[in-house]
């Protein structure tokens, strides 16, 4: 196991949540790389501790263009798991994550003040703490 200093036991009883996607039905085919990365994701969380059971993958918005959250229901339920505190981590590519981090953080803020959620991407590993995010 390749554990984190950023993860603790209050993280590892939650959920690890790997949110898949990809903005057309032309990069869902001709893009398997990128589809295979993101799906890997899904051994990083078993790595750092998480159990297999415990790993949720949400690929429901493959193909779907992120202009509008509006019928992406993958979307939705990812920010519905945040804003209940069934996540202990997030993970994607972080490009997709950066552009979705906005529509999620107001969902952060409608939960209790001391719930921590860890962020992971494919390119780039930061720790999230959305109690240190100053509200909208």
């Amino acid at each position: 196991m390749t554990a984190s200093e950023l993860i603790t036991p209050a993280h590892l009883h939650k959920k690890a949540v790997i949110y898949v996607r990809q903005s057309t039905l032309t990069q869902v085919i001709f893009n398997q790389e990128s589809l295979r990365l993101q799906y890997a994701l899904e051994q990083r969380a078993q790595s750092l501790g998480w159990k297999a059971e415990d790993v949720e993958v949400i690929d429901a918005d493959l193909g779907l263009t992120g202009a509008s959250a509006q019928h992406r229901s993958g979307f939705q339920e990812l920010v519905t798991k945040v804003t209940l505190g069934q996540a202990g981590i997030i993970l994607s590519s972080i490009a997709r994550f950066e552009r979705a981090t906005l529509r999620i953080r107001g969902a952060y803020h409608s939960g209790a003040s001391d719930r921590r959620t860890l962020k992971q991407g494919s390119s780039r590993r930061t720790g999230f703490d959305p109690a240190r995010w100053p509200h909208p």
